[in-house]
């Protein structure tokens, strides 16, 4: 086993990630051959074949889900290693993977704009995905640091909250609902729910709030992302509850329109998260910092509904009229938690 090489490691890690030879040499910038040959190498040394192959598809064997535990381990402890170097070194450049749920992707992307203009040196990784998700890159070790809603109390975790995260039911702007200036909760049990996946952080508080409304939508379509219910929502397929940050645009262009639904809009709290146990690098402790102090303001800028937007202003940090214990004492079955990669 001393003769296993670092880049051994990362090819297998990343091929266990993707399932796939292809999607791995594309993460690592190699070809997909370098990436077989690779495996095939790391194959030999351990003496057991690492992955079961059928045809172009490939799933990780009994013995290679044991060593992707040990692999991982290392990795994390040289990551860890580097981080501590670097901020003996005070580096603030560096490369660092930062998480963040579906619905964080319309508001990141500004902040990470506005740190890169004062730390230029600093490239990001980012993954994309549900709750679910992002709750198992943290145990993993595969991020540094993660942006969501609902933090995981079943990790070790630091969890701060940066800013409000007003959650609203919306409709067609030809849906009979939108033209009555109140819509009493029980009216929303009669039409068509559309919903995001088990898993997803909306979900759980969309299941909160009907369970203390008491209502049993007579009709529910799950979807898998906020853009296909936006677009299902603007067709009048049916009306959702999402998160105010997602839909600016729409908003802005009349094609959709909030619900006043008494208890709405919930404002829960948007967190940046690290695992306790990881030692975080100069550059992801200068990311945490910034959106500590300047995610609030710069998620302010955006005009909001006013129906909404004196709410969501007021909301203090570490306050939420969402009952997070309740949130945490309901089950989500596990359910295919996907989720996006991207360089930046």
């Amino acid at each position: 086993m001393l003769n296993v090489t670092l880049r051994q490691l990362q090819v297998f890690a990343a091929a266990a990630r993707h399932l796939s030879f292809a999607r791995a040499a594309e993460e690592l910038h190699l070809t997909a051959p370098a990436v077989s040959m690779q495996i095939k190498e790391l194959e030999n040394i351990v003496g057991l074949s690492l992955f079961d192959r059928s045809g172009r598809a490939i799933a990780l064997s009994t013995p290679g889900e044991y060593f992707l535990l040990h692999a991982r381990r290392m990795l994390g402890a040289l990551k860890d290693a580097e981080n501590t170097v670097a901020r003996l070194k005070g580096v603030q450049s560096g490369k660092l993977t930062l998480g963040m749920a579906s619905t964080a992707k319309y508001f990141v992307p500004r902040l990470l704009a506005e740190f890169r203009r004062e730390h230029p040196a600093v490239e990001f990784r980012l993954e994309v995905g549900n709750r679910e998700a992002l709750v198992d890159l943290l145990q993993r070790n595969q991020v540094d640091l993660a942006i969501m809603g609902r933090p995981p109390r079943e990790l070790d975790t630091r969890a701060e909250p940066f800013a409000p995260n007003p959650l609203v039911m919306i409709a067609s702007a030809e849906h009979p609902l939108a033209q009555l200036p109140n819509v009493p909760p029980t009216l929303l049990a009669n039409d068509l729910f559309l919903v995001r996946e088990k898993g997803s952080g909306t979900r759980a508080s969309m299941d909160i709030f009907f369970r203390e409304k008491r209502i049993r939508p007579a009709f529910a379509m799950e979807m898998p992302s906020n853009e296909t219910i936006k677009q299902a929502v603007i067709a009048n397929m049916g009306i959702s509850f999402l998160s105010l940050h997602t839909m600016r645009l729409e908003l802005d262009a009349g094609l959709i329109k909030l619900l006043e639904v008494e208890g709405l809009p919930l404002v829960r709290l948007w967190h940046i998260v690290n695992m306790q146990t990881k030692v975080l690098s100069p550059a992801a402790e200068a990311l945490r910092y910034f959106v500590l102090e300047r995610g609030r303001e710069i998620l302010s800028r955006h005009p909001k509904p006013q129906c909404v937007g004196a709410q969501a202003e007021r909301a203090p940090i570490g306050h939420t009229s969402l009952d997070v214990n309740a949130i945490d004492a309901g089950t989500e079955p596990a359910a295919g938690a996907k989720r996006e990669s991207a360089q930046l």
